[in-house]
C-alpha cells in the first residue's frame, strides 16, 4: 500500500467515526463519498505541506488533546475542512474552504453547527478568535472560546516541533509557492515571520504554550536568519 493509500484508508476511518457521531442518519456509502471528495483534494499537485500529512500531523495533535475539548467532533470535522481548498495564488483559501464545508455538510448536521465550522475555520486564516454575537449563552461561549483556541493551537503546532520537522516545513511552503520570485518570497516570508513574532504569545493554550512556545519562537528566529542570509 503506497503511503496516500494508508494515509486515505487511516484518515478516512477517522472522519467516519466523528461525522457519524454527529449524524444519526447519514450512511456509510455518503460519508465515503465526501472523505473521498476531501481525500482527493489533499492530494492535489500544488500540494507539498497542505496535504493529508498535515492532516494526519493535526490528528496526531488532536489525540493529546480531545479531552480537553468540549465539542470534540466539531473540532475534527472543522480541521478535516479547514484547507480543503488550498491555492497558493489566492488569497482567500479559508473563506473557500469553510463554504465548502458547509455545502458539504449541509443536510447531514443542523444549520447552527455547520456554522460553528464554518466560523472556525475562517479564524484560521487570521489565527485570532472571533467572539460571535451568537454566543449569548456565556458557558458556551467560553467552551467554545476554549476549543476554538485549541484549534488554532494544533495549525501551528508545526511551529513547535525539532528544527528537523520545521525545517521540512519550511521547506515544503517554500515549494508551494515556486511561482514566486527567491525575493519575493524572501520578503513576503520574512514579513509574515516576523508578524508572528510581534504576537505576545503563539499559543492560545496553556497547554501549547508550555509545550511549544519557546522551540517555536528559537524555530522563527533561525528561519529568519536563513532567509536573510540566502
Amino acid at each position: 500500500m503506497d503511503d496516500f493509500s494508508q494515509l486515505n484508508t487511516e484518515l478516512g476511518t477517522i472522519f467516519t467515526r466523528q461525522l457519524s457521531a454527529m449524524s444519526s442518519h447519514i450512511t456509510l456509502e455518503q460519508v465515503r463519498i465526501l472523505w473521498q471528495d476531501i481525500a482527493m483534494r489533499y492530494n492535489e499537485t500544488q500540494r507539498v505541506y497542505h496535504s493529508l500529512q498535515h492532516i494526519q500531523q493535526l490528528f496526531g495533535q488532536f489525540e493529546q488533546v480531545k479531552h480537553n475539548l468540549h465539542e470534540p467532533h466539531i473540532i475534527a470535522l472543522a480541521l478535516f475542512y479547514h484547507d480543503v481548498i488550498y491555492e497558493p495564488t489566492r488569497s482567500d483559501n479559508e473563506l473557500q474552504s469553510a463554504e465548502y464545508a458547509v455545502e458539504s455538510l449541509t443536510g447531514y448536521l443542523s444549520a447552527e453547527q455547520c456554522q460553528h465550522i464554518y466560523a472556525l475555520i475562517m479564524m484560521t486564516a487570521s489565527h485570532q478568535i472571533d467572539e460571535n454575537d451568537e454566543w449569548s449563552d456565556k458557558a458556551k461561549e467560553k467552551d467554545r472560546y476554549c476549543d476554538a483556541a485549541y484549534l488554532l493551537d494544533m495549525d501551528l503546532s508545526i511551529l513547535g516541533a525539532s528544527w528537523s520537522e520545521y525545517e521540512q516545513y519550511a521547506h515544503a511552503v517554500r515549494q508551494e509557492y515556486a511561482h514566486v520570485s527567491d525575493g519575493d518570497y524572501r520578503v513576503g516570508r520574512i514579513a509574515v515571520l516576523k508578524e508572528l513574532l510581534a504576537h505576545p504569545t503563539l499559543y492560545l493554550t496553556d497547554y501549547y504554550y508550555a509545550q511549544l512556545e519557546k522551540q517555536a519562537r528559537k524555530n522563527i528566529e533561525h528561519e529568519i536568519t536563513l532567509l536573510h542570509a540566502s
